[in-house]
């Protein structure tokens, strides 16, 4: 497989990602794990294991589709393993996140190990 083609493959996943965020459907956020993924929120608190526990964790945790923007591009990626730098703004309340994720995809595309970090922006000062 060429760069471009393991680029393409995360470029893929992320796309599925915002589309599962914005939609909040099971079968979009399940179509992106692997049976047995971990999803770590933070990297040192215990991952959500498995697909269908990310699904529902995911569920219990989501964000409302227009109540926040999200861009990011890669930077790093390889065979297996994609690093994507994102900014998530959120409307209500007023809130910037800088991401950092770790990507870890199986054959399929699927991932089998999901690790982001999040900082929150300060907030602005009157």
């Amino acid at each position: 497989m060429t760069d471009n083609e393991h680029t393409d493959r995360i470029t893929a996943w992320v796309e599925g990602y915002r589309r599962a965020w914005d939609s909040n459907h099971p079968a979009e956020i399940g179509a992106l794990f692997t049976d047995d993924a971990r999803y770590y929120q933070r990297p040192y608190w215990e991952p959500w294991t498995g697909r269908e526990n990310i699904v529902a964790q995911w569920l219990a945790h989501r964000d409302e589709p227009d109540d926040y923007t999200f861009s990011w591009h890669p930077v790093l990626v390889g065979r297996d393993i994609g690093v994507v730098q994102g900014e998530t703004v959120y409307r209500t309340p007023p809130e910037t996140f800088s991401n950092m994720w770790v990507i870890r995809l199986d054959d399929s595309g699927r991932c089998r190990e999901f690790t982001e970090w999040w900082m929150e922006h300060p907030q602005p000062t009157d």
